[in-house]
């Protein structure tokens, strides 16, 4: 993703207000894709939940969660 000065950001360093609140919603879809660990899902569902309270981005957030946890499993 590049940042409003054109340098690229490694998504791992994005807040959840960069992966949630971008201008477009396939950059919202790009957000939610890289992420690759729970904690950093747990910052961006209580983001939401504070901020926008979108059901539809909710509903992304808790099937990222089961992806994540089966990738745990296996």
């Amino acid at each position: 993703m590049s940042n409003p000065n054109g340098q690229t950001t490694d998504a791992s360093e994005l807040s959840p207000e960069q992966r949630l609140e971008p201008p477009n919603t396939r950059l919202i879809t790009a957000g939610i894709a890289t992420i690759n660990d729970m904690e950093t899902l747990r910052e961006c569902v209580a983001y939401e939940n504070a901020h926008q309270n979108r059901t539809p981005i909710l509903k992304r957030l808790d099937r990222k969660a089961t992806e994540l946890q089966d990738a745990a499993e296996n």
